[in-house]
């Protein structure tokens, strides 16, 4: 419970919120200028490297099944391609074609503070604002 002389909780709340917007507003705009949901362009830039799709799902914190809806929908419009590791022909790798190399160079290029947005703190406030967020979490990261 908030004590009604804390002014400054709210306020925190509010910059989590407005870092927030910014964060969408700018990761959207950067993926419809591609045609893209936010969502799908985030899988693109998790794919510039080859990795397997389980670590796509992780990085977008979805389900596998619904990564493969977003591969499939980059892979129809030639982003991105899917291939069996080398070594684990079981595991199916993702990576961004050339098309979909030059969509992820762009779109980070429309998403400075989306792509960086600690960019204005040292190394050593990153820190701690990590430690900070951390104890506000407390035991449940998720």
């Amino acid at each position: 419970m908030v004590h009604p002389s804390d002014q400054v909780t709210p306020q925190v709340v509010a910059l989590f919120a407005a870092i927030n917007r910014r964060y969408t507003r700018e990761s959207e705009r950067a993926a419809g200028a591609h045609e893209l949901t936010a969502l799908q362009a985030k899988a693109l830039l998790a794919v510039q490297q080859p990795v397997p799709m389980r670590r796509v799902a992780e990085l977008l914190h979805a389900e596998p099944s619904n990564v493969t809806a977003i591969v499939d929908r980059l892979e129809s419009r030639g982003l991105v391609e899917r291939h069996a590791d080398p070594g684990d022909r079981r595991v199916k790798l993702v990576a961004a074609t050339a098309a979909g190399r030059e969509v992820g160079t762009d779109l980070r290029a429309r998403m400075p503070f989306a792509a960086a947005p600690l960019a204005a703190l040292s190394p050593a406030l990153r820190a701690h604002l990590r430690e900070l967020l951390q104890l506000v979490l407390g035991d449940d990261p998720s």
